[in-house]
Protein backbone atom coordinates (compact mmCIF):
# COMPACT_ATOMS: atom_id res chain seq x y z
CA UNK A 1 0.00 0.00 0.00
CA UNK A 2 1.40 3.32 -1.12
CA UNK A 3 1.19 6.08 1.97
CA UNK A 4 2.24 9.35 0.48
CA UNK A 5 2.89 12.35 3.54
CA UNK A 6 1.49 15.40 3.83
CA UNK A 7 1.02 17.17 7.06
CA UNK A 8 0.78 14.66 9.79
CA UNK A 9 -2.27 12.82 7.89
CA UNK A 10 -1.14 9.57 5.82
CA UNK A 11 -2.68 9.51 2.03
CA UNK A 12 -3.00 6.28 0.98
CA UNK A 13 -3.75 5.50 -2.67
CA UNK A 14 -4.72 2.00 -1.51
CA UNK A 15 -6.02 -1.88 -3.44
CA UNK A 16 -7.76 -3.64 -1.48
CA UNK A 17 -7.40 -6.58 0.82
CA UNK A 18 -7.81 -9.69 0.00
CA UNK A 19 -6.58 -13.36 1.25
CA UNK A 20 -3.59 -11.87 3.21
CA UNK A 21 -2.17 -9.61 0.55
CA UNK A 22 -3.19 -6.44 -1.66
CA UNK A 23 -4.59 -6.59 -4.61
CA UNK A 24 -6.14 -4.64 -7.42
CA UNK A 25 -9.80 -4.16 -8.22
CA UNK A 26 -11.75 -5.79 -10.96
CA UNK A 27 -12.62 -2.09 -11.83
CA UNK A 28 -10.12 1.55 -11.93
CA UNK A 29 -12.97 3.30 -10.39
CA UNK A 30 -11.93 5.21 -7.53
CA UNK A 31 -13.98 6.71 -4.48
CA UNK A 32 -12.81 10.63 -3.31
CA UNK A 33 -11.89 10.24 0.82
CA UNK A 34 -12.72 14.06 2.09
CA UNK A 35 -11.79 15.88 5.17
CA UNK A 36 -15.05 17.19 5.81
CA UNK A 37 -13.82 20.34 7.65
CA UNK A 38 -11.57 21.38 4.82
CA UNK A 39 -13.48 20.03 1.62
CA UNK A 40 -9.81 18.43 0.87
CA UNK A 41 -9.75 15.18 -0.77
CA UNK A 42 -6.91 13.31 1.30
CA UNK A 43 -7.16 9.43 -0.65
CA UNK A 44 -9.05 7.71 -3.02
CA UNK A 45 -9.90 4.31 -2.68
CA UNK A 46 -11.46 1.46 -5.22
CA UNK A 47 -15.15 1.11 -5.70
CA UNK A 48 -14.88 -3.00 -5.36
CA UNK A 49 -17.17 -5.19 -8.07
CA UNK A 50 -19.26 -7.59 -7.30
CA UNK A 51 -16.32 -9.68 -9.01
CA UNK A 52 -14.13 -8.39 -6.03
CA UNK A 53 -16.49 -9.38 -3.04
CA UNK A 54 -16.85 -12.62 -4.95
CA UNK A 55 -12.87 -12.80 -4.21
CA UNK A 56 -13.03 -11.85 -0.87
CA UNK A 57 -15.78 -14.47 0.05
CA UNK A 58 -13.68 -16.93 -1.53
CA UNK A 59 -10.83 -16.37 0.31
CA UNK A 60 -12.49 -16.10 3.85
CA UNK A 61 -14.53 -19.50 2.93
CA UNK A 62 -11.81 -21.31 2.26
CA UNK A 63 -9.87 -19.47 5.40
CA UNK A 64 -12.77 -20.77 7.73
CA UNK A 65 -13.15 -24.49 6.25
CA UNK A 66 -10.18 -25.08 4.79
CA UNK A 67 -7.28 -22.99 6.61
CA UNK A 68 -8.77 -24.09 9.94
CA UNK A 69 -8.91 -20.88 11.76
CA UNK A 70 -12.88 -21.95 12.61
CA UNK A 71 -11.68 -25.24 14.58
CA UNK A 72 -8.41 -23.09 16.35
CA UNK A 73 -9.19 -22.57 20.00
CA UNK A 74 -10.38 -19.78 21.68
CA UNK A 75 -6.98 -19.62 23.24
CA UNK A 76 -5.62 -18.93 20.33
CA UNK A 77 -7.96 -17.04 18.91
CA UNK A 78 -7.25 -15.19 21.84
CA UNK A 79 -3.34 -14.92 21.93
CA UNK A 80 -3.89 -13.23 18.00
CA UNK A 81 -6.43 -10.87 19.34
CA UNK A 82 -3.64 -9.65 22.45
CA UNK A 83 -0.84 -9.35 19.87
CA UNK A 84 -3.58 -7.04 17.66
CA UNK A 85 -4.78 -4.82 20.54
CA UNK A 86 -1.09 -4.05 21.27
CA UNK A 87 -0.18 -3.03 17.21
CA UNK A 88 -3.23 -0.85 17.94
CA UNK A 89 -1.95 0.68 21.06
CA UNK A 90 1.09 1.58 18.88
CA UNK A 91 -0.21 3.05 16.10
CA UNK A 92 -2.59 4.95 18.08
CA UNK A 93 -1.68 8.29 17.47
CA UNK A 94 -1.20 7.62 13.13
CA UNK A 95 -5.22 6.19 14.08
CA UNK A 96 -6.08 9.36 15.98
CA UNK A 97 -4.79 11.60 13.19
CA UNK A 98 -6.54 9.57 10.50
CA UNK A 99 -9.67 9.80 12.39
CA UNK A 100 -9.67 13.13 12.89
CA UNK A 101 -9.07 13.82 8.77
CA UNK A 102 -11.58 11.57 7.97
CA UNK A 103 -14.62 11.69 10.01
CA UNK A 104 -14.02 15.26 11.62
CA UNK A 105 -13.56 13.96 14.95
CA UNK A 106 -12.26 17.11 17.33
CA UNK A 107 -8.81 15.76 18.41
CA UNK A 108 -9.87 15.07 22.48
CA UNK A 109 -12.73 12.82 21.35
CA UNK A 110 -10.40 11.07 18.39
CA UNK A 111 -8.65 10.28 21.34
CA UNK A 112 -10.70 9.02 23.92
CA UNK A 113 -13.89 7.80 22.42
CA UNK A 114 -12.97 7.13 18.82
CA UNK A 115 -9.56 4.75 18.77
CA UNK A 116 -9.17 4.46 22.68
CA UNK A 117 -12.81 3.72 23.04
CA UNK A 118 -11.86 1.13 19.98
CA UNK A 119 -9.13 -0.69 21.61
CA UNK A 120 -10.94 -0.60 24.90
CA UNK A 121 -13.56 -2.99 23.52
CA UNK A 122 -11.35 -5.26 21.43
CA UNK A 123 -9.58 -5.38 25.29
CA UNK A 124 -13.06 -5.93 26.85
CA UNK A 125 -13.87 -8.97 24.23
CA UNK A 126 -10.33 -10.64 24.81
CA UNK A 127 -11.35 -10.52 28.64
CA UNK A 128 -15.11 -11.59 27.89
CA UNK A 129 -13.14 -14.58 25.67
CA UNK A 130 -11.52 -15.98 29.14
CA UNK A 131 -14.66 -16.81 30.53
CA UNK A 132 -17.07 -17.47 27.88
CA UNK A 133 -18.63 -21.03 27.84
CA UNK A 134 -17.45 -22.50 24.62
CA UNK A 135 -19.16 -25.68 25.50
CA UNK A 136 -21.01 -27.26 28.41
CA UNK A 137 -21.82 -30.65 29.49
CA UNK A 138 -25.58 -31.53 29.58
CA UNK A 139 -26.95 -33.27 32.44
CA UNK A 140 -27.07 -37.00 32.56
CA UNK A 141 -30.40 -38.52 31.32
CA UNK A 142 -32.45 -41.86 31.93
CA UNK A 143 -34.36 -43.67 29.22
CA UNK A 144 -33.69 -46.26 27.11
CA UNK A 145 -30.45 -46.85 28.64
CA UNK A 146 -28.30 -43.45 29.76
CA UNK A 147 -27.57 -40.82 28.00
CA UNK A 148 -25.25 -37.41 28.22
CA UNK A 149 -24.16 -35.00 25.66
CA UNK A 150 -22.30 -31.65 25.06
CA UNK A 151 -23.45 -28.40 23.84
CA UNK A 152 -20.94 -26.85 21.93
CA UNK A 153 -20.39 -23.15 20.52
CA UNK A 154 -19.67 -22.89 17.11
CA UNK A 155 -18.41 -19.56 14.61
CA UNK A 156 -21.17 -18.68 12.50
CA UNK A 157 -19.01 -19.05 9.39
CA UNK A 158 -18.02 -16.53 6.82
CA UNK A 159 -19.78 -12.84 8.00
CA UNK A 160 -20.05 -9.41 6.33
CA UNK A 161 -19.30 -6.41 8.56
CA UNK A 162 -20.55 -3.55 6.63
CA UNK A 163 -20.19 -0.35 9.01
CA UNK A 164 -21.23 3.16 9.21
CA UNK A 165 -19.57 6.55 9.26
CA UNK A 166 -19.30 8.36 12.27
CA UNK A 167 -17.48 6.07 14.40
CA UNK A 168 -15.75 4.29 12.05
CA UNK A 169 -12.87 2.66 14.04
CA UNK A 170 -15.16 2.19 16.82
CA UNK A 171 -17.87 0.07 14.52
CA UNK A 172 -15.18 -1.60 12.59
CA UNK A 173 -14.03 -3.27 15.93
CA UNK A 174 -17.43 -3.63 17.80
CA UNK A 175 -18.04 -6.39 14.94
CA UNK A 176 -14.50 -7.93 13.68
CA UNK A 177 -13.17 -8.31 17.68
CA UNK A 178 -16.51 -10.61 18.25
CA UNK A 179 -16.61 -12.54 15.09
CA UNK A 180 -12.88 -13.44 15.09
CA UNK A 181 -13.19 -14.15 18.92
CA UNK A 182 -15.77 -16.56 17.37
CA UNK A 183 -13.67 -18.53 15.25
CA UNK A 184 -15.42 -16.73 12.17
CA UNK A 185 -13.72 -15.21 8.87
CA UNK A 186 -14.60 -12.17 7.70
CA UNK A 187 -14.93 -9.27 4.66
CA UNK A 188 -15.19 -5.81 6.38
CA UNK A 189 -16.73 -3.30 4.36
CA UNK A 190 -16.33 0.00 5.89
CA UNK A 191 -18.10 3.44 5.51
CA UNK A 192 -17.67 4.90 1.71
CA UNK A 193 -16.83 8.54 3.75
CA UNK A 194 -14.45 6.77 6.19
CA UNK A 195 -13.05 3.99 4.44
CA UNK A 196 -9.20 4.40 6.17
CA UNK A 197 -9.36 3.22 9.36
CA UNK A 198 -11.09 -0.09 8.06
CA UNK A 199 -7.79 -0.79 5.59
CA UNK A 200 -5.39 0.11 8.41
CA UNK A 201 -7.13 -3.18 10.74
CA UNK A 202 -6.09 -5.69 7.47
CA UNK A 203 -2.30 -3.80 8.16
CA UNK A 204 -2.67 -4.68 11.67
CA UNK A 205 -4.18 -7.92 11.53
CA UNK A 206 -1.93 -8.93 9.04
CA UNK A 207 0.95 -7.52 11.51
CA UNK A 208 -0.68 -10.20 14.61
CA UNK A 209 -0.69 -13.02 12.50
CA UNK A 210 -4.29 -13.33 10.86
CA UNK A 211 -3.84 -16.12 8.19
CA UNK A 212 -4.91 -15.03 4.71
CA UNK A 213 -8.48 -14.70 4.29
CA UNK A 214 -9.33 -14.98 7.74
CA UNK A 215 -9.88 -10.91 7.32
CA UNK A 216 -10.60 -9.25 4.01
CA UNK A 217 -11.06 -5.59 3.54
CA UNK A 218 -13.20 -4.21 0.73
CA UNK A 219 -14.35 -0.49 -0.10
CA UNK A 220 -16.85 1.20 -2.19
CA UNK A 221 -20.56 2.36 -2.19
CA UNK A 222 -23.85 0.55 -2.50
CA UNK A 223 -22.35 -2.39 -5.33
CA UNK A 224 -20.11 -4.14 -2.45
CA UNK A 225 -22.88 -4.13 0.52
CA UNK A 226 -25.62 -5.37 -1.90
CA UNK A 227 -23.18 -8.58 -3.34
CA UNK A 228 -21.97 -9.50 0.28
CA UNK A 229 -25.85 -8.84 1.19
CA UNK A 230 -27.22 -11.51 -1.52
CA UNK A 231 -23.64 -13.70 -1.90
CA UNK A 232 -24.86 -17.28 -1.08
CA UNK A 233 -21.57 -18.29 0.95
CA UNK A 234 -22.13 -15.19 3.31
CA UNK A 235 -23.52 -16.57 6.53
CA UNK A 236 -24.12 -13.72 8.52
CA UNK A 237 -24.40 -10.13 7.90
CA UNK A 238 -23.72 -7.21 11.10
CA UNK A 239 -24.57 -3.96 9.51
CA UNK A 240 -24.57 -0.97 11.50
CA UNK A 241 -26.47 2.33 9.86
CA UNK A 242 -30.05 3.73 9.08
CA UNK A 243 -32.70 2.00 9.52
CA UNK A 244 -33.89 2.55 5.87
CA UNK A 245 -31.10 0.53 4.57
CA UNK A 246 -31.29 -1.74 7.48
CA UNK A 247 -34.30 -3.17 6.17
CA UNK A 248 -33.37 -3.33 2.53
CA UNK A 249 -30.30 -5.66 4.01
CA UNK A 250 -32.54 -7.66 6.21
CA UNK A 251 -35.08 -8.02 3.40
CA UNK A 252 -32.20 -9.36 1.16
CA UNK A 253 -30.69 -11.32 4.02
CA UNK A 254 -33.90 -13.04 3.78
CA UNK A 255 -34.00 -14.81 0.64
CA UNK A 256 -30.93 -16.95 2.42
CA UNK A 257 -31.91 -16.96 5.53
CA UNK A 258 -28.93 -15.20 6.59
CA UNK A 259 -28.77 -14.21 10.21
CA UNK A 260 -28.52 -10.50 10.45
CA UNK A 261 -27.20 -8.21 13.23
CA UNK A 262 -28.54 -4.95 12.80
CA UNK A 263 -27.45 -2.15 14.89
CA UNK A 264 -29.68 1.06 13.67
CA UNK A 265 -31.26 4.48 14.24
CA UNK A 266 -32.33 6.29 17.51
CA UNK A 267 -34.15 9.40 18.52
CA UNK A 268 -33.62 8.87 22.37
CA UNK A 269 -35.32 10.72 25.10
CA UNK A 270 -34.16 11.96 28.27
CA UNK A 271 -36.43 12.47 30.73
CA UNK A 272 -36.26 15.05 33.74
CA UNK A 273 -38.30 14.96 36.62
CA UNK A 274 -39.13 18.05 38.11
CA UNK A 275 -36.54 17.52 41.37
CA UNK A 276 -33.64 17.04 38.93
CA UNK A 277 -30.30 18.16 39.16
CA UNK A 278 -30.80 20.52 36.07
CA UNK A 279 -26.84 21.72 36.29
CA UNK A 280 -26.33 18.08 35.70
CA UNK A 281 -28.74 17.78 33.18
CA UNK A 282 -28.10 20.78 31.26
CA UNK A 283 -24.13 19.23 30.99
CA UNK A 284 -25.41 16.26 29.41
CA UNK A 285 -28.00 17.44 26.91
CA UNK A 286 -25.14 19.92 25.81
CA UNK A 287 -22.18 16.84 25.22
CA UNK A 288 -25.33 14.83 23.40
CA UNK A 289 -25.83 17.67 21.01
CA UNK A 290 -21.91 18.39 20.26
CA UNK A 291 -20.48 14.97 20.48
CA UNK A 292 -19.36 14.25 17.40
CA UNK A 293 -22.03 16.91 15.99
CA UNK A 294 -24.70 15.15 16.47
CA UNK A 295 -23.95 12.07 14.54
CA UNK A 296 -24.25 9.33 16.95
CA UNK A 297 -27.07 7.23 17.21
CA UNK A 298 -27.34 6.74 20.69
CA UNK A 299 -27.19 10.10 21.59
CA UNK A 300 -30.26 11.79 24.18
CA UNK A 301 -31.68 13.98 21.38
CA UNK A 302 -35.25 14.46 23.13
CA UNK A 303 -35.55 16.44 26.21
CA UNK A 304 -38.38 15.72 28.08
CA UNK A 305 -39.06 17.69 31.39
CA UNK A 306 -41.61 18.69 33.69
CA UNK A 307 -43.31 21.83 32.47
CA UNK A 308 -42.76 23.22 36.19
CA UNK A 309 -38.66 23.14 34.68
CA UNK A 310 -38.46 23.60 30.98
CA UNK A 311 -38.41 27.37 31.03
CA UNK A 312 -35.28 27.28 33.21
CA UNK A 313 -33.96 24.22 31.61
CA UNK A 314 -34.02 25.90 28.22
CA UNK A 315 -32.02 28.50 29.69
CA UNK A 316 -28.94 26.78 31.14
CA UNK A 317 -28.79 24.24 27.93
CA UNK A 318 -28.83 27.08 25.43
CA UNK A 319 -25.97 29.21 27.30
CA UNK A 320 -24.13 26.02 27.60
CA UNK A 321 -24.78 25.58 23.12
CA UNK A 322 -23.94 28.71 22.60
CA UNK A 323 -20.72 29.19 24.21
CA UNK A 324 -19.56 25.89 22.42
CA UNK A 325 -16.58 26.33 20.04
CA UNK A 326 -17.54 24.94 16.82
CA UNK A 327 -13.91 24.65 13.95
CA UNK A 328 -10.97 23.14 13.27
CA UNK A 329 -11.23 19.25 14.68
CA UNK A 330 -7.20 19.14 14.58
CA UNK A 331 -6.92 22.58 16.96
CA UNK A 332 -7.38 20.86 20.76
CA UNK A 333 -9.69 23.28 21.68
CA UNK A 334 -12.29 23.36 19.35
CA UNK A 335 -15.05 21.24 21.12
CA UNK A 336 -16.94 20.01 18.08
CA UNK A 337 -16.35 19.94 14.55
CA UNK A 338 -18.32 19.28 11.05
CA UNK A 339 -20.89 16.99 9.77
CA UNK A 340 -19.82 14.40 7.87
CA UNK A 341 -20.82 15.74 4.29
CA UNK A 342 -22.09 18.60 2.14
CA UNK A 343 -25.40 16.00 1.82
CA UNK A 344 -25.65 15.15 5.73
CA UNK A 345 -25.62 19.09 6.23
CA UNK A 346 -28.26 19.62 3.85
CA UNK A 347 -30.55 17.06 5.87
CA UNK A 348 -29.52 18.71 8.62
CA UNK A 349 -30.70 22.03 7.28
CA UNK A 350 -33.81 21.22 5.98
CA UNK A 351 -35.09 19.28 9.27
CA UNK A 352 -34.04 22.50 11.46
CA UNK A 353 -36.49 24.38 8.51
CA UNK A 354 -39.12 21.82 9.10
CA UNK A 355 -39.11 22.63 12.48
CA UNK A 356 -39.70 26.11 11.91
CA UNK A 357 -42.48 25.41 9.38
CA UNK A 358 -43.95 23.10 12.12
CA UNK A 359 -44.41 26.00 14.95
CA UNK A 360 -41.18 24.46 16.97
CA UNK A 361 -39.59 27.47 18.78
CA UNK A 362 -35.83 27.97 17.70
CA UNK A 363 -33.95 28.76 21.06
CA UNK A 364 -30.51 29.02 19.77
CA UNK A 365 -28.45 27.83 16.24
CA UNK A 366 -29.82 26.87 13.14
CA UNK A 367 -27.54 28.28 10.89
CA UNK A 368 -24.28 27.99 9.43
CA UNK A 369 -21.21 29.36 12.07
CA UNK A 370 -19.99 32.80 11.30
CA UNK A 371 -16.32 32.50 9.43
CA UNK A 372 -15.92 29.51 8.71
CA UNK A 373 -16.80 29.40 4.75
CA UNK A 374 -15.24 25.87 4.17
CA UNK A 375 -15.86 22.61 5.85
CA UNK A 376 -19.53 20.99 6.92
CA UNK A 377 -20.13 22.90 9.77
CA UNK A 378 -23.24 23.76 11.43
CA UNK A 379 -24.52 25.58 14.92
CA UNK A 380 -25.60 23.80 17.62
CA UNK A 381 -29.37 23.76 17.65
CA UNK A 382 -31.69 23.62 20.43
CA UNK A 383 -36.07 23.86 19.60
CA UNK A 384 -38.57 24.04 22.33
CA UNK A 385 -42.05 24.36 22.50
CA UNK A 386 -41.63 20.86 20.59
CA UNK A 387 -44.98 19.05 19.92
CA UNK A 388 -44.05 14.56 19.78
CA UNK A 389 -45.78 14.44 16.84
CA UNK A 390 -43.46 16.70 15.11
CA UNK A 391 -40.87 15.42 12.39
CA UNK A 392 -38.25 16.83 14.35
CA UNK A 393 -39.13 14.79 17.26
CA UNK A 394 -39.38 11.42 15.30
CA UNK A 395 -37.44 11.18 12.99
CA UNK A 396 -32.91 11.04 13.53
CA UNK A 397 -32.02 14.09 12.59
CA UNK A 398 -28.04 12.93 12.99
CA UNK A 399 -26.86 16.50 13.88
CA UNK A 400 -26.27 18.92 16.58
CA UNK A 401 -30.05 19.29 16.88
CA UNK A 402 -32.18 18.97 20.36
CA UNK A 403 -35.73 18.99 21.11
CA UNK A 404 -37.19 20.05 24.54
CA UNK A 405 -40.60 18.46 25.21
CA UNK A 406 -42.97 19.33 27.91
CA UNK A 407 -44.61 17.05 30.57
CA UNK A 408 -46.62 17.01 33.57
CA UNK A 409 -46.85 13.59 35.11
CA UNK A 410 -44.30 10.35 35.14
CA UNK A 411 -46.85 8.56 33.00
CA UNK A 412 -46.85 11.12 30.20
CA UNK A 413 -43.09 11.36 30.20
CA UNK A 414 -43.28 7.50 29.62
CA UNK A 415 -45.58 7.75 27.28
CA UNK A 416 -44.07 10.78 25.07
CA UNK A 417 -40.66 8.75 25.30
CA UNK A 418 -42.19 5.62 23.99
CA UNK A 419 -44.06 7.22 21.08
CA UNK A 420 -41.29 7.22 18.92
CA UNK A 421 -40.27 4.57 15.63
CA UNK A 422 -36.74 3.79 17.70
CA UNK A 423 -35.54 2.12 21.09
CA UNK A 424 -32.07 2.73 20.94
CA UNK A 425 -30.79 4.52 24.39
CA UNK A 426 -32.62 6.77 26.62
CA UNK A 427 -31.80 8.57 30.20
CA UNK A 428 -34.15 9.40 33.28
CA UNK A 429 -32.86 12.36 35.80
CA UNK A 430 -34.88 12.07 39.18
CA UNK A 431 -33.30 12.83 42.93
CA UNK A 432 -35.45 9.61 43.79
CA UNK A 433 -33.65 7.04 42.21
CA UNK A 434 -36.04 4.63 42.87
CA UNK A 435 -38.54 6.69 40.76
CA UNK A 436 -35.95 7.00 38.16
CA UNK A 437 -35.47 3.04 38.15
CA UNK A 438 -39.33 2.58 37.92
CA UNK A 439 -39.34 5.10 34.92
CA UNK A 440 -36.27 3.40 33.56
CA UNK A 441 -37.90 -0.13 33.21
CA UNK A 442 -41.00 1.03 31.71
CA UNK A 443 -39.05 2.49 28.45
CA UNK A 444 -39.00 0.37 25.17
CA UNK A 445 -35.43 0.91 24.90
CA UNK A 446 -32.42 -1.18 24.77
CA UNK A 447 -30.18 0.98 27.35
CA UNK A 448 -31.15 3.68 30.09
CA UNK A 449 -28.79 5.93 31.76
CA UNK A 450 -30.14 7.20 35.32
CA UNK A 451 -28.63 10.24 36.46
CA UNK A 452 -25.68 10.44 34.25
CA UNK A 453 -24.08 7.27 35.20
CA UNK A 454 -22.19 5.60 32.43
CA UNK A 455 -21.29 8.95 30.66
CA UNK A 456 -22.26 9.50 27.18
CA UNK A 457 -22.12 6.48 25.96
CA UNK A 458 -23.50 2.99 27.19
CA UNK A 459 -21.01 0.91 29.44
CA UNK A 460 -18.99 -1.72 27.04
CA UNK A 461 -19.22 -4.41 29.29
CA UNK A 462 -23.10 -4.83 28.87
CA UNK A 463 -25.12 -5.30 25.76
CA UNK A 464 -25.61 -3.05 23.49
CA UNK A 465 -28.66 -2.72 21.19
CA UNK A 466 -32.22 -1.58 20.45
CA UNK A 467 -35.77 -2.36 20.44
CA UNK A 468 -38.19 -1.77 17.36
CA UNK A 469 -36.61 0.27 14.55
CA UNK A 470 -33.34 0.57 16.28
CA UNK A 471 -32.41 -3.17 15.26
CA UNK A 472 -31.72 -6.66 15.77
CA UNK A 473 -29.73 -8.17 18.10
CA UNK A 474 -26.54 -7.02 20.65
CA UNK A 475 -22.82 -6.38 20.62
CA UNK A 476 -20.47 -5.83 23.02
CA UNK A 477 -18.54 -8.13 25.46
CA UNK A 478 -19.97 -11.71 25.85
CA UNK A 479 -23.59 -10.98 24.38
CA UNK A 480 -21.53 -9.31 20.98
CA UNK A 481 -19.35 -12.71 21.00
CA UNK A 482 -22.24 -14.89 21.40
CA UNK A 483 -24.03 -13.32 18.42
CA UNK A 484 -21.63 -14.99 16.12
CA UNK A 485 -21.81 -18.57 16.97
CA UNK A 486 -23.82 -21.23 16.22
CA UNK A 487 -25.17 -24.11 19.04
CA UNK A 488 -24.73 -27.13 18.37
CA UNK A 489 -25.50 -30.26 20.92
CA UNK A 490 -23.81 -33.86 20.45
CA UNK A 491 -25.40 -36.89 22.19
CA UNK A 492 -24.11 -40.41 22.99
CA UNK A 493 -25.73 -43.11 24.76
CA UNK A 494 -24.23 -45.04 27.57
CA UNK A 495 -24.34 -48.56 28.80
CA UNK A 496 -26.78 -49.45 26.54
CA UNK A 497 -27.94 -53.43 25.69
Amino acid sequence: MAIVQQSAVAIRESGIYIDGGWTSPSDHTLVDVENPATEEIIARVPAATSADVARAVTAARRAHDEGGWGRTTPAERREVLQRFAEIMDRRKDELVEMNVAECGSVRWFAEAGQVGGAIAHLRSTIDAMASFAWEQPSQPHFGNGIGQGLVVRESYGVVALISAYNFPLWLNMTKLAPALAAGCTVVLKPATTTPLEGLVLAEIGEEAGLPPGVLNVITGDRVPTQALVNHPDVDMVSFTGSDAVGTQIYQQAAASLKKVVLELGGKSANIVTEDADLDAVATEVVTHTIIQAGQGCSLLTRTLVHRSRQSELVEKIAAGLEAVRVGDPSDPATQMGPLISAAQRHKVEDMIAAGKEAGATLVTGGGRPAGLERGYFIEPTLFTDVENTMRIAREEIFGPVNVVIGFDTDDEAVALANDNPYGLSGAVHAHDPVRAYSIARRLRTGAVIINGGGGAFPDISMPFGGYKASGLGREYGAWGIDEYLQTKSIGWGVGRG
